[in-house]
Order: structure tokens, then C-alpha cells, then sequence
């Protein structure tokens, strides 16, 4: 061999050594890094895909076919204070889900989350076959290349709602008439319950909350909650096996109905705001819900990751549908996320979340 090609096998062999260890340094910052503590940054590169070529998102979520004529909500990255957050790599995720199953269980903001994973894998890779299918309250889409599942159960409160003799009833101690086999068949496990605690009147599913034998007309929600999350710790407890199935609860997503919270009280709500807040000015303390679902985790013995979208996505008063959502200009919603936005975030949080498990 010349001295030409030794000289470039050695330049390789250099530049491989400096990469893995570029890679295994990047890797351990990662791994100690609190991913959720940043800011939001202007990246011209973003948003990660273009929403018009995922026909399925829902259209109470696809804000730019609903006519939002500005896109500056598209163009910010959530920027961690002391590590790089790595970019959303789909040929890595679905390689990592072959052959396997990760599962949302929650509300419409699950609903949010998961059609923005869908629509992240797909538009990346946009001639990979892939079936659509819902059975019951399962919604999956499967990429055949893989044969890696993206599902969705819609459950708003992870206990059990039952129709009985007085009428439906929230049994805070109950989770037998979940699909538990399709919880214990997946691989990877994202819960999230807050929003529907919170309804009242007609957008109230239950007549009666059970809590052991006593039945009550209505009880404080936030005791309700923890009730509940402490019937969902037991069963996470008792059935998930930690080296198959990794778990993780998400904090609940911020809702932007009164600016008065962010400093505006000539406005009202999300519309029309078209600017993330740079630092939070709210809440001045932290909701009791949050402090709960610490506190659940924190008594549990098998391991549960919080991926704490909370604070962050406080920030994003500008991401919201608004009147470009659910009933087009005639309706408004402060409460989900267009796609492309926010959710794509949560979504790269949980791929560093399986990257440095």
C-alpha cells in the first residue's frame, strides 16, 4: 500500500476514534441533563415536516389548512440550558420499535401527541408503507418496513367509567374494564390524565364518583385525581415488567383561555397571539396537579419516567389553534396544539428520553 492510502486509512481511523468519542461524550451530557430547564429558540429549519403531506391528522389540529395565515409559531426549537437536545432521527426510532409497540393512553391531548409521532415518522419517510386502523378504543399505525406500532387508547381518565343501575359511574378505585393486555403487550407505555378532571356539567361522563364503598354526587377533583393515580401506580406496580416495558407519565398539557395569566389583561385568551412568552411570568407557584403526580411517582417501585412538558409548553401561548381548530371561525380552542408544533417537541423529548434509557 502507498504512502497516500496509509496516510488516508490513518486520517479515517482518526477521524472514527474522535467521532465515537464526540458521540459517547454527547451521550453522557445527555444522560445528565435536565432536558426540561431551556428555552424556546428561532430555528429557521423547523418545523420538522410539512403537515399538508399527513392526510390523517385530525382537522382540529391542522391550523395551516384551516387558513392560520402566520407560520412563526412553526419556527421555534426547545433549546435545554446545559446539553443539545439531539434532533428527532426516525430511521433510529424505528429501528429501536422494530418488531415493537409504543402506546399513548390518555385524553384528546394523547390524541394531539400521537397523530404528531405519526405524522413525524411518516413525513420523513414518506414512501414507507404503512396501515391506519382503530378496534374499539385502539387506534394503531403500523409501519410495515418495521413492523413497529404507534398506538393510541383514548382514555381520559385511566379508571374505570362504568353505566350501572344509577347512572355512570367514576370508580376511583377500578381499572378492571381497561384493555390491560394491550397495556401489558406494549413496549413502551405514555400515560396522561388532567383535563377531563376538571369538567363539569354537560362535558361531565359520570353521574357518581365511587371511592371504595361510598358513593358521592361530586368530591374535590384534585383528591379524586390522586385517588385515581394511586389505583393506576398499583396496577403499573403489579403488572409491568421493566425490562420489557418502559413507562412513562407525561405532566399535563397548559391550556392559554385567559392572558390576564401572562400579563395581558386587555386581551382574553390564545387568539391572535402569534409570540411565545421568552420567561414565565405564571403561575407564580406550581399546580397542585403537578405536585401530585410527583408525588404518585416518586411511592412507586418499578421505574416511571416524567416527561415534564408542563413549564415549557406554558411558554407556548402563541402554538394553540385558536379559531383555526375545532369548528373553524365560529369556535375557539386554548386547549390543543397545532401540527406542526408543540407536540413535535414532547415527541423529540420522549425519543432523548429511549435514546438515554
Amino acid at each position: 500500500m502507498g504512502t497516500l492510502g496509509s496516510i488516508a486509512i490513518a486520517v479515517l481511523v482518526l477521524v472514527l476514534q474522535h467521532d465515537r468519542v464526540h458521540g459517547k461524550h454527547a451521550y453522557e451530557k445527555l444522560n445528565k441533563c435536565d432536558i426540561y430547564q431551556g428555552s424556546w429558540v428561532y430555528d429557521d429549519s423547523y418545523p420538522l415536516y410539512d403537515s399538508s403531506l399527513c392526510n390523517f391528522i385530525e382537522n382540529a389540529f391542522n391550523c395551516q389548512k384551516n387558513g392560520r395565515p402566520d407560520k412563526h409559531y412553526l419556527k421555534y426549537r426547545w433549546q435545554p440550558s446545559s446539553c443539545k437536545l439531539p434532533r428527532f432521527d426516525v430511521e433510529d426510532l424505528l429501528e429501536r420499535l422494530r418488531n415493537k409497540r409504543i402506546m399513548f393512553v390518555g385524553d384528546s391531548l394523547s390524541l394531539n401527541q400521537w397523530q404528531s409521532l405519526t405524522c413525524m415518522v411518516h413525513a420523513a419517510s414518506p414512501q414507507s408503507e404503512y396501515t391506519i386502523e382503530r378496534t374499539g378504543s385502539i387506534s394503531t399505525m403500523k409501519f410495515l418496513s418495521h413492523n413497529a406500532s404507534l398506538m393510541l387508547q383514548r382514555n381520559a381518565f385511566l379508571v374505570d367509567i362504568v353505566e350501572e343501575r344509577q347512572g355512570w359511574v367514576l370508580k376511583l378505585n377500578s381499572i378492571d374494564h381497561n384493555d390491560q393486555k394491550a397495556w401489558k403487550d406494549s413496549d413502551v407505555l405514555i400515560f396522561n390524565s388532567w383535563h377531563w378532571w376538571l369538567h363539569t356539567g354537560r362535558k361531565q361522563p359520570w353521574n357518581f364518583i365511587q371511592d371504595g364503598d361510598n358513593l358521592h354526587e361530586d368530591m374535590d377533583r384534585l383528591v379524586a385525581y390522586e385517588k385515581a393515580l394511586k389505583t393506576w401506580a398499583r396496577w403499573v406496580d403489579k403488572n409491568v415488567d421493566p425490562t420489557k416495558t418502559k413507562v412513562f407519565y407525561q405532566s399535563f398539557s397548559p391550556t392559554h383561555w385567559n392572558s390576564t395569566g401572562w400579563g395581558y389583561p386587555e386581551g382574553k385568551n390564545c387568539s391572535s397571539e402569534t409570540q411565545p412568552l421568552i420567561a414565565p411570568p405564571y403561575p407564580r407557584s406550581r399546580h397542585p396537579a403537578e405536585l401530585i403526580v410527583e408525588r404518585v411517582l416518586s411511592n412507586m417501585s418499578k421505574p416511571v419516567g416524567l416527561l415534564n412538558v408542563t413549564a415549557l409548553s406554558r411558554l407556548r401561548k402563541d402554538a394553540h389553534p385558536s379559531i383555526y381548530g375545532i369548528g373553524g371561525h365560529h369556535g375557539m380552542d386554548c386547549s390543543h396544539w397545532c401540527l406542526a408544533g408543540v407536540p413535535d417537541t414532547w415527541n423529540n423529548l420522549l425519543y432523548a428520553e429511549l435514546i438515554r434509557i
